[in-house]
């Protein structure tokens, strides 16, 4: 029943792509923050993270950016309210990451839920808030299709939906690789890893965008994920500009979900799936693999910081 369904919104998102206006199907993004409020990083202190990250929106012209909270995190960051207010100045929103940031497939249902209200209650008073949920680490219960069930089940009750994403170069893992060189006292190539980080995003644009015409039809309004972290901080301007030198426009987290492919999100049957709504669709209409960027396997994505941002640092 359930495949038969998705073939009918799949049949029916087809149908409506006849009649969008010229224009729109053109290479679209929304930006996405995971984490927040986020622990220091490699570079900056938190402050000044924030401070950056919203000088780069500014500076970018980007209208509305979305900030996914993980609320408990605000008793080790007390500070991060006034960081979470400052998006809020800047015409951004809010949104559900849970309450303490639990994997899916390591705690109870029940818990789980109960952590996804505990962020909902403190993010409800909120005039940003925005309904939308994304699982932490992507991680809808794997292949665990009972327990991804009975959060749909939930979500829906609470007239929440998934605040899913469609492009991902795992930019917490550059952070994280940043993090370990720094404490190790290792020399860091900034140009290298500006350059790394930027063309690993691009690229996964493009490779999700493809995908996606492959399994759909054509480019939906694509969700990118990213972290409140200090590369974003650093970076985020330099993607921003080689995004749009590849044609892309960068549009609002509220375009985004509006899109007709954001019905497929609380449908899809993959027994598992790296996290992308995009990969969950072309597995789903039957499309061989590669069905996800390649830096996403650690293993490479490593070998390439250790070459362009650490080996380039020695010589």
């Amino acid at each position: 029943m359930l495949r038969l369904l998705w073939l009918g919104l799949i049949v029916l998102m087809l149908g409506a792509c006849v009649s969008v206006p010229p224009g729109a199907g053109d290479k679209r993004l929304a930006l996405t923050f995971d984490d927040v409020p986020r622990a220091a990083g490699a570079f900056l202190n938190p402050d000044d993270r924030a401070k950056r990250l919203r000088r780069q929106l500014r500076r970018a012209g980007v209208k509305q950016a979305a900030f996914f909270l993980n609320p408990a995190r605000l008793e080790q960051r007390p500070d991060g309210l006034a960081h979470i207010r400052g998006y809020i100045a800047d015409g951004h929103v809010l949104a559900n990451h849970t309450n303490s940031h639990p994997a899916l497939t390591e705690v109870s249902v029940a818990d789980y839920i109960a952590d996804i209200d505990a962020a909902e209650a403190w993010l409800r008073p909120w005039e940003a808030r925005r309904p939308w949920f994304r699982y932490p680490y992507l991680n809808e219960g794997r292949a665990d299709t009972a327990r991804r069930d009975a959060v749909r089940k939930a979500l829906a009750g609470r007239g929440m939906v998934n605040g899913y994403v469609t492009v991902d170069a795992s930019d917490w893992f550059y952070e994280q690789a940043a993090i370990n060189a720094v404490r190790a006292g290792s020399p860091i190539a900034m140009d290298g890893l500006r350059d790394l980080y930027v063309e690993s995003h691009v690229e996964a644009a493009e490779f999700y965008d493809a995908l996606a015409c492959r399994a759909i039809g054509r480019s939906p309004a694509h969700v990118l994920l990213l972290h409140e972290t200090d590369l974003a901080a650093l970076f985020l301007g330099d993607l921003i500009a080689a995004l749009e030198d590849k044609g892309w426009t960068i549009i609002t987290a509220d375009e985004a979900y509006r899109d007709p492919l954001a019905a497929l999100a609380a449908t899809y049957d993959t027994p598992s799936a790296q996290g992308t709504l995009t990969e969950q669709v072309a597995w789903q209409a039957g499309l061989s693999a590669p069905r996800w960027y390649a830096r996403n396997n650690t293993t490479l994505a490593q070998a390439e910081f250790d070459r362009r941002v650490l080996s380039k640092a020695r010589k």
